[in-house]
């Protein structure tokens, strides 16, 4: 059977690729698009990625306005909300030109422009992200003790984390905190951490580890579960369970801390599975889509992107078929010492 477009004029066949839905098997609406911009990064969060990290050369990176043209592209097919990530993305040169890009698309197919950010450098560029149209930043923070810091990222920076929160207030933009609850670590801490955020104004999500990537150290010893954690919060204060914000809510299960008024969230990939109502997929700087954090399936785009032809109708193809290649579940396991992690790549490459 031939298929209607391969009738079609050329731009007559682009158009309808692009207008096609995007929906994976499963009929899950796919419209929030997560894309690492560089896997380098000012910490060392231990885990996240080992001290002596080996980063791509700088060649194997999207540019920028290859970036952009992808994201063109799944704005078309339905993407409504994008969200920057790393790595670090504020490291990326010029990254204000991408978001300034982007940004000319809110109101016009995109509905939010995001990122997720550790604030070493936000405070330089707050006013940039607010200007381009970012309301929201999530900041990834997983102690407010400056040795404690140093040891779980390897680097003492939590002064300019400080200033890069106060930076994103100033500027206008809305914080929630993301927190990985640490075994051995934080988990002390973590009362005092989100009474500090709530009289912040700030939200506060936990999240479990997530065995992604060779980081040097044994998972078993800092995964804490966070069932367990919550019976401990439960103990000290009342948390009110919040309803979904829709069908594709997103993976955290929301709270009101009742005595502090502020919203916890729990994101539990290992103890509780949120799959069924997955709405994303992710995009390295290399231009790979991978449809789920927790598997190495993949489709390649720069190679399509860079190659002679017609390169639209090509990526709109393999955007296709990496949706009927989407998952229904990841396979997160934390178990047996020493054991290999779930996946090989880390979390930087696919930008979280």
């Amino acid at each position: 059977m031939t298929n209607s477009s391969d009738t079609m004029p050329p731009d007559e066949a682009d158009a309808a690729a692009s207008a096609r839905p995007m929906v994976d098997g499963f009929g899950r609406h796919i419209s929030y698009l997560r894309i690492s911009v560089t896997d380098r990064c000012d910490l060392r969060c231990s885990y996240c990625m080992p001290e002596n990290m080996r980063f791509l050369p700088r060649s194997d990176l999207l540019s920028l306005e290859e970036l952009e043209r992808l994201c063109t592209l799944f704005i078309a097919r339905g993407i409504r909300k994008i969200r920057i990530s790393g790595g670090e993305p504020l490291l990326r040169k010029d990254i204000g030109d991408l978001f300034r890009a982007l940004g000319r698309w809110l109101g016009d197919g995109l509905d939010e422009l995001t990122l997720t950010t550790n604030a070493t450098q936000l405070a330089r560029h707050a006013d940039m992200l607010a200007a381009s149209g970012v309301k929201r930043v999530n900041i990834s923070l997983d102690t407010r003790d400056r040795d404690r810091f140093r040891q779980i990222t390897g680097r003492d920076r939590l002064p300019d984390v400080l200033d890069g929160i106060r930076a994103a207030h100033e500027a206008g933009l809305s914080v929630k905190l993301n927190t990985v609850a640490l075994r051995h670590q934080n988990v002390g801490e973590l009362p005092e951490i989100i009474a500090w955020a709530h009289g912040q104004g700030m939200a506060m999500t936990l999240i479990e580890v997530m065995p992604m990537g060779d980081v040097g150290t044994d998972r078993v010893d800092q995964y804490i579960p966070l069932p367990q954690v919550q019976s401990a919060l439960e103990q000290r204060w009342s948390l009110s369970p919040l309803p979904p914000a829709g069908r594709n809510a997103g993976p955290a299960r929301y709270f009101t801390v009742e005595q502090t008024g502020g919203k916890l969230g729990f994101i539990t990939p290992l103890t509780h599975n949120f799959c069924d109502g997955c709405n994303r997929i992710r995009m390295t700087c290399t231009g790979r889509i991978y449809m789920c954090l927790g598997q190495d399936d993949h489709v390649d785009l720069r190679a399509i992107m860079r190659s002679d032809g017609r390169a639209d109708a090509m990526l709109n193809d393999a955007v296709d078929a990496a949706l009927r290649r989407k998952p229904r579940a990841h396979d997160f396991a934390i178990g047996a010492r020493d054991a290999a992690p779930a996946v090989a790549r880390h979390m930087s490459m696919t930008g979280g």
